[in-house]
């Protein structure tokens, strides 16, 4: 009786290993991109005396200019303590300053300095040759092509996210 009955087939097992097949393997292989790049990135903020957290709210600050603490918390994924750290400590380092919004005495918007801004530019010089072994074992184009398919992936409807 046993030998009518169609066997189960066992779904695939996740793993972020190529060739997986699983609904699960685009995340967790994004995931692995994420910390090996973010990993190159923190070696190239790290002689600069910052890290990864603290570049993306300067990211943020020479995209948009001065903006409001929520507004960079949604920005970098950040929660609102954590994002009050990342101030607090660029703003020791004479990265970033809190200036008071001019009608609204209980918000302030964080701002990039000159020396934030002279950093900012830094951590890039810094960031190109490690970027560049980043994508070494990639044939030519296709780093481009990557950048692409991940844009349009991050931003599909081709806006800001």
């Amino acid at each position: 009786m046993n030998a009518d009955v169609p066997r189960r087939t066992t779904p695939s097992r996740v793993t972020d290993r190529p060739g997986d097949a699983s609904p699960f393997a685009l995340g967790l292989l994004l995931r692995r991109a994420h910390w090996r790049a973010a990993a190159v990135m923190e070696e190239a903020l790290r002689p600069l005396g910052i890290e990864l957290r603290h570049f993306a709210v300067l990211i943020v600050l020479v995209d948009r200019g001065p903006t409001v603490q929520r507004d960079l918390a949604a920005a970098t994924g950040s929660d609102k303590a954590g994002i009050m750290r990342v101030v607090d400590d660029l703003e020791r380092r004479g990265l970033a300053v809190r200036r008071n919004v001019p009608g609204d005495r209980r918000v302030r918007a964080v701002e990039i300095t000159p020396e934030g801004v002279e950093l900012f530019d830094a951590a890039h010089v810094a960031a190109a040759p490690l970027a560049e072994r980043l994508v070494a074992d990639l044939a030519p184009g296709e780093p481009e092509q990557l950048t692409d398919l991940l844009t349009r992936f991050a931003h599909p409807t081709g806006g800001e996210a």
